[in-house]
């Protein structure tokens, strides 16, 4: 599932290529939804909300989440016909949902229901020092709960995915599976995670080690039996669970 980062610079891209703009073309490709046509209104803004997307059309708004697989892809789509579930279309631009995992049209004045369960944007607008405040205090709110299990339920702060969740364990010297009752500082926490996905918001190329060559842009995620950056043991990982885990022996205890 993509991160935060992904879907932020996924906005900025529909913004581009659509914000503004008469819609000429308006194909919905989902059977509840399929007399949709928004064809002839403007776009009139594209936001990001942690991992979920809006366009809003007039009094409509395409709301969608990519999951594992899905994509917006502007211009040319090399994926087969089957997989593309909307397309919308301006004088100049197309863009193509292919593999969405959610997609439906809401009612704009009340498209933020959807969203509604998720804790503090780490990317959004509003964040600020007491959005930070609640995230840390919903990060604590089950001492028991493995760190990285906390970090990556949207509920508590949203953005965060299984890449961020990983490296942010490593950065602070702690096992995945640690409990987040032993967070010394979970406003600090909140507060790099923030700070990392702001830094990768407009990046192709994600790093959260400040170096940005290929191989060298992360500490502990993917590189399961390869040596740790800082101490060169070899990093562990455990693929048991719902989400896959690294982590580095000697650094994370």
């Amino acid at each position: 599932m993509p991160e935060g980062d992904t879907v932020f610079r996924t906005a900025d891209k529909l913004r581009t290529a659509l914000e503004g703009k008469t819609l000429t073309r308006c194909d919905v490709r989902v059977p509840r939804y399929a007399a949709v046509d928004l064809s002839g209104q403007v776009v009139d803004e594209v936001i990001s909300r942690g991992k979920h997307l809006f366009i809003r059309v007039g009094e409509a708004s395409i709301h969608s989440h990519l999951k594992m697989d899905g994509a917006w892809v502007i211009g040319r789509v090399r994926a087969p016909a089957y997989k593309i579930r909307i397309v919308l279309g301006t004088a100049d631009s197309v863009a193509s949902g292919i593999d969405l995992g959610v997609l439906e049209v809401l009612e704009r004045a009340h498209d933020m229901d959807a969203v509604a369960h998720l804790g503090p944007d780490l990317l959004g607008a509003d964040w600020s020092a007491e959005a930070a405040e609640t995230a840390a205090t919903n990060l604590m709110a089950d001492p028991s709960r493995p760190v990285a299990e906390a970090l990556l339920d949207q509920r508590v702060m949203a953005g965060v995915g299984n890449v961020y969740a990983n490296e942010m364990s490593f950065v602070f010297g702690l096992r995945p599976t640690t409990p987040v009752g032993e967070l010394t500082d979970p406003l600090r926490v909140v507060s790099r995670a923030q700070q990392m996905l702001w830094l990768n918001r407009l990046r192709i190329n994600r790093t959260t080690t400040g170096n940005t060559r290929p191989g060298q842009d992360v500490w502990v995620y993917g590189r399961a039996g390869l040596p740790c950056r800082r101490c060169g043991t070899r990093i562990e990982t455990d693929k048991d669970g719902d989400r896959v885990t690294y982590w580095c022996p000697t650094c994370q205890r």
